[in-house]
């Protein structure tokens, strides 16, 4: 297989890769690479799944060590951490730039940064902020967190932002997964809100389709409170301009779990939040809005 690691992309040719695993993610991954003419080499630890990119256009290694060796940009798309240490394992690295697209831990992307810089690679871990069909399409909103060294993002910058767009966050190789892991667990939060809500009114004569438009609506008009909770964490002001103060809030939860337990719909996604909130009453902040429960979670 030739190497191509000293090889100078231009606009004529396009910036070579080897990608490491072709799971649906990294299938997707790899053919937005193909398309945009990018040559892709594939290794998969399974070899049966990565022939359909072999039959678009791309060159598939018999190992990960001839994957790494064929080029200079080295992307890892695997199942978790432990298996991107097991496919590099006796892979030579030196002069190598890595990219670690597995989801992971801030601390394994700190100590990764640290195992690949040892053995003579730069690195970038990252958090990929889509699915697989979004992977690719125009408009789709997809993007990738990166971070890590600064030189290899700003280098391989256009062709990482080939599959979705490119957002760095900081040379801290963990804030890439910091970030996407704080975007998925707002996201769980309002999947727990959606999924109560649906349950308060499955019971009765309501069509689902009809009270999605509304719930969808009103979600978002609720979103932009993010920015008002960073503006008050960064001022340490919590009262400034509150609308609904802790209080008030409080003694509303009362009405949802009496609803709750009306429609005898288990309040179990609910209870929690509502306990946090009570602890912070109980100090004394009712005059403030919710911003104060982030110091109570992150122990402040």
């Amino acid at each position: 297989m030739t190497d191509n690691a000293l090889a100078q992309p231009g606009p004529s040719r396009p910036t070579a890769l080897t990608l490491l695993g072709t799971g649906a993610m990294g299938t997707a991954l790899a053919r937005a690479w193909l398309a945009a003419g990018h040559p892709v080499t594939v290794w998969n630890r399974t070899p049966a799944r990565a022939e359909a990119l072999a039959a678009e256009g791309a060159t598939v290694a018999a190992n990960a060590a001839e994957a790494v060796g064929a080029n200079r940009l080295v992307v890892a798309c695997l199942l978790d951490d432990a298996s991107v240490g097991e496919a590099l394992d006796g892979a030579d690295l030196t002069g190598r730039d890595l990219v670690n697209l597995t989801t992971g831990t801030p601390a394994q992307g700190r100590s990764r940064a640290t195992w690949a810089q040892a053995r003579g690679a730069r690195f970038l871990d990252a958090g990929i902020m889509a699915v697989p069909p979004m992977i690719g399409a125009a408009d789709s909103g997809a993007y990738v967190l990166y971070s890590g060294s600064t030189a290899l993002f700003e280098e391989h910058r256009d062709t990482l932002a080939v599959p979705a767009g490119a957002t760095y966050v900081g040379a801290d190789p963990g804030f890439a997964a910091l970030h996407d892991v704080a975007l998925l667990s707002a996201m769980s939060g309002m999947f727990a809100g959606i999924t109560h809500a649906f349950a308060l009114i499955r019971p009765e004569d309501i069509a689902p389709k009809d009270f999605a438009p509304l719930l969808v609506s009103w979600l978002g008009a609720m979103a932009p409170m993010a920015h008002q909770a960073a503006d008050r964490l960064e001022s340490g002001d919590y009262a400034k301009d509150v609308v609904s103060n802790l209080a008030m809030q409080v003694a509303g939860n009362a009405t949802l779990l009496r609803t709750a337990e009306e429609q005898d719909v288990s309040a179990e996604l609910l209870t929690p939040y509502m306990a946090l909130m009570e602890r912070r009453l109980a100090g004394g902040h009712g005059h403030e809005d919710t911003t104060g429960l982030i110091d109570l979670l992150a122990g402040r």
